[in-house]
């Protein structure tokens, strides 16, 4: 085995890549959310003066990733990769952002969990000295989620309470090996879970088996303990995949308690109507690089497991009649 490996799953990184520089963008109804105060940039906007859902996402994440370079002191020239995913048909919001930054571009899906893997990912290249920079980023937006997964939202159509929010914003970090900035000290790549669930209606439910097996695993492969972590951290279960969630850890033999934090079922005010909590790409990537960075910085945190999760579907799987398959990436984020 490796000496870079440890376990089955997970990677160990000995040169401790950094997050040299990140930046938040989202919308109105994200700012007014519990985790407003730790996002970067607002916009008034959601549409972004008139342009469809689609083109609204893309220019979000483009100016995420210009931010995130302005804030390491970086150019486009100075990055050999940009890793990016998010939810739309064929990853367009990221391969048009790759377009106009002229970046060397890796695409990848892991639908929610796709920061934690391409964080994951791009701390590999610089660990392994394959690249010196990488810039990861992804995005979200709730009209136009809803419109590919669901239902375009002028049907008016009543959702559920199981039903997530799908966060409206983009986040970018930059991956390196030299600078200030939080280490990616560790990375536990998940495997693919199917739970028998189908309802794209209750995608918390899915993908909570995920998260606890990417958790189970990350504890076996590092012998740690919920103990050895100031803050375990879930992206987008919601309200109703937290429960599950804690319930299949109990069930494995751990009891996080007060440590887990789900970013989904944190997200949002009661008053805001976002049924189970956020999802979407965007949902992990403010909480990771928002609101878990800036905590970190002011000596909260010292040690974080980050563990996102995504639900592997398409209307076109969904349609015929396919389970929803998920996973969850984790990465350990020390100061």
């Amino acid at each position: 085995m490796t000496a870079k490996r440890q376990g089955l799953q997970t990677v160990v990184f000995a040169q401790s890549p950094r997050i040299i520089g990140s930046a938040t963008i989202a919308g109105p109804k994200e700012g007014e959310s519990n985790l407003g105060p730790y996002i970067d940039k607002l916009v008034p906007d959601p549409l972004m003066n008139g342009l469809t859902p689609e083109k609204a996402e893309r220019k979000l994440l483009y100016q995420a990733c210009q931010d995130a370079l302005a804030r390491a002191k970086l150019k486009e020239k100075d990055i050999h990769l940009f890793i990016g995913g998010d939810l739309l048909n064929q990853i367009v919001s990221s391969s048009f952002c790759a377009r106009d930054l002229g970046i060397p571009f890796l695409g990848i899906y892991g639908a929610c969990s796709s920061i934690v893997e391409g964080l994951g990912l791009g701390a590999l290249m610089v660990d392994g000295q394959y690249a010196d920079t990488t810039l990861v980023a992804t995005s979200s937006h709730y009209h136009a989620s809803e419109r590919q997964f669901r239902n375009p939202i002028e049907l008016n159509l009543q959702h559920r309470s199981t039903n997530q929010w799908t966060v409206t914003g983009a986040a970018a970090a930059i991956v390196g090996g030299h600078g200030q900035g939080p280490r990616i000290t560790r990375a536990t790549f998940g495997r693919v879970i199917d739970y028998g669930i189908k309802s794209p209606n209750d995608m918390g439910a899915a993908m909570a088996p995920a998260a606890t097996d990417t958790l189970y695993r990350h504890f076996l492969d590092t012998d740690t303990s919920p103990g050895d972590y100031d803050l375990i951290l879930t992206g987008d279960l919601g309200s109703i995949g937290q429960k599950l969630f804690s319930h299949l850890v109990k069930e494995s033999g751990y009891t996080l308690g007060a440590k887990h934090m789900d970013i989904g079922a944190s997200m949002y005010k009661p008053h805001q109507r976002a049924g189970a909590g956020g999802s979407g790409c965007a949902c992990s990537a403010l909480g990771i690089l928002g609101y878990v960075l800036k905590e970190m910085c002011q000596g909260k945190y010292r040690r974080i497991l980050a563990i996102a999760t995504g639900a592997l579907f398409s209307p076109l799987s969904y349609q015929q009649g396919d389970n929803i398959t998920s996973i969850a990436h984790a990465i350990v984020i020390e100061p």
